[in-house]
């Protein structure tokens, strides 16, 4: 394998989890699932949360995103070992929002992952949700579409 492989196998490898990000904020569950491989697994331990393949990830994500009255997530770059057509990395998480049962979620966590390179290009094969630090203070913000129809004046 070449130095250049090896870099690009590291861009497509982050870029892969920041389309996770996207999508998952875009509220875009088909390329969600898009980005696993079809018998990939996605854990979410403290939420008692077992997903596996491509159909139950899709449908998973969208029911649990439905709990929610705004949510966002924010991807930044863990370790990466790239070794052939597979991978295992870390990408660390800071989440925060608010359940449409009004109660606050905040949290930093990390993603422990394995990658697989598709003809598609890389995807997740498995994902693990751990959470190191939540916080369930109220928040005091208000998400985007209602602040700004509060600051608009006749």
């Amino acid at each position: 394998m070449t130095d250049f492989q090896r870099i690009a196998d590291r861009v497509e490898i982050d870029a892969l989890r920041a389309e996770y990000t996207d999508a998952g904020l875009m509220r875009d569950y088909d390329r969600f699932a898009g980005l696993f491989t079809p018998d990939a697994v996605l854990r979410i331990p403290d939420a008692d949360v077992t997903l596996t393949g491509r159909d139950e990830i899709r449908a998973g994500i969208e029911r649990l995103q439905g709990f929610w009255e705004f949510f966002l997530q924010h991807t930044h770059a863990g370790a990466l070992t790239v070794s052939g057509d597979s991978a295992a990395g870390r990408a660390h998480m800071h989440e925060l929002g608010r359940l449409r049962d009004g109660t606050s979620h905040v949290n930093y966590a990390i993603y422990h992952d394995t990658y697989r390179r598709t003809g598609d290009g890389w995807r997740f094969a498995s994902r693990t949700y751990e959470v190191r630090y939540h916080d369930a203070t109220p928040l005091t913000g208000t998400p985007g579409r209602a602040y700004l129809a509060s600051r608009v004046t006749a």
